[in-house]
């Protein structure tokens, strides 16, 4: 993982732990232990699956921008996929508060998909390669 990466993913994994950590402190006090549980699990789902997510997306961008742009269409829809699978496999469950679960979920992604954007804008990266050759141009 590249240094700009590691810095993409601690803008979006704090951000989103601390969110995390306020809907568990939150869910504890307002739902009791269930509640607590819930949230946790949401923040784990999450963490999880959008920290790998960015590692693929990471490792493809070392292949090519071709493939770092296929895996990153390519894992988005499988997580979102993912999630909702999750979420509906655990509606019902009374092992801990689904709905807790499921708002902890919404709410860490949405940051971690903010917490990534804002990274993704604060990285001084250049769109155009200096001195790169242009497929098609002869020489000139």
């Amino acid at each position: 993982m590249q240094a700009n990466d590691v810095r993409v993913l601690k803008g979006a994994a704090v951000p989103t732990l601390v969110v995390g950590l306020v809907a568990l402190v939150l869910a504890a006090i307002l739902t009791g232990v269930k509640g607590a549980l819930g949230a946790g699990i949401g923040l784990a789902l999450v963490a999880v699956f959008f920290t790998v997510g960015l590692i693929v997306v990471s490792w493809a961008g070392r292949v090519s921008p071709m493939a770092m742009m296929a895996a990153a269409v390519v894992g988005y829809v499988v997580k979102v996929l993912a999630i909702m699978a999750m979420l509906t496999a655990f509606e019902g469950t009374t092992a801990f508060n689904s709905r807790v679960f499921a708002l902890s979920v919404i709410a860490c992604t949405l940051t971690w998909t903010i917490g990534e954007m804002r990274g993704f804008m604060k990285l001084k990266l250049l769109y155009v390669e200096p001195g790169a050759e242009v497929p098609g141009r002869g020489p000139r």
